[in-house]
């Protein structure tokens, strides 16, 4: 069931791309924007991680973490962080519990016939945990609407 404006953000309880737990819970008191993406290393996915990457100081100054998360294990999360400098952390979401609390899973990915991929999709959540923009994207060669991203946080502060 899609995440409806206004509603309480699913906690959930990752593993990142350093092996120590995350929990959205863990985030509270700051604006968090929560990217699934598809898979580590792949073009389309490095574009996006590597926008948020240089815009860093922006959500910085606007007291809000990133959080990339994909089905990627955490050791790929490792290696694809340290190949392209990400400076927010990468949760592997193996079982793909998250991906489902948040609607944001292919059941069919789109290529190759694998199955249980996260969809590519942003989130905006609000220092009291409450989803204040979402968008799952049609196709996995789409990118999210950072401008949108960014007025929305905006917004908030």
């Amino acid at each position: 069931m899609l995440l409806e404006i206004g509603s309480k953000a699913p906690e959930f309880n990752l593993v990142s791309d350093e092996l120590k737990e995350v929990k959205l819970s863990d985030y509270k008191g700051k604006n968090v924007v929560l990217l699934f993406f598809p898979l580590a290393f792949t073009g389309v996915c490095t574009t996006e991680l590597c926008t948020m990457r240089d815009s860093m100081t922006q959500f910085n100054e606007w007291n809000t973490d990133i959080l990339a998360v994909s089905i990627d294990s955490p050791f790929s999360l490792q290696k694809f962080k340290e190949q392209e400098g990400f400076n927010f952390p990468l949760l592997s979401d193996f079982n793909k519990d998250a991906s489902r609390a948040y609607d944001t899973l292919y059941e069919e990915f789109p290529a190759f016939g694998m199955k249980g991929v996260s969809k590519r999709s942003a989130f905006v959540i609000d220092k009291e945990g409450i989803v204040r923009y979402q968008e799952i994207c049609g196709s996995p060669g789409d990118l999210p609407n950072f401008d949108a991203i960014k007025e929305t946080i905006s917004a908030l502060n």
